[in-house]
């Protein structure tokens, strides 16, 4: 299974995915590129972001959004 495949896989299972979580759960350290992919596939992936205050950064969240998404 490639890694779009993956993501896309994880993205319509649960509510969203996070660098942090495509890393340490499929090894996915571009995923930004990755989501940019599926984007392009034609399948519609919202950007949220929200404030860590442990690590005191910002965290992008993406979210498949819509009931079919493509």
């Amino acid at each position: 299974m490639t890694q779009k495949q993956k993501i896309l896989l994880h993205l319509e299972k649960n509510k969203g995915i996070t660098l942090l979580e495509a890393l340490t759960r499929y090894g996915v350290l571009n995923l930004s590129a990755r989501i940019q992919e599926l984007r392009c596939m034609g399948y519609y992936i919202e950007t949220f972001y929200r404030k860590d205050l442990d690590l005191d950064k910002t965290i992008a969240e993406y979210r498949l959004g819509g009931a079919d998404a493509r």
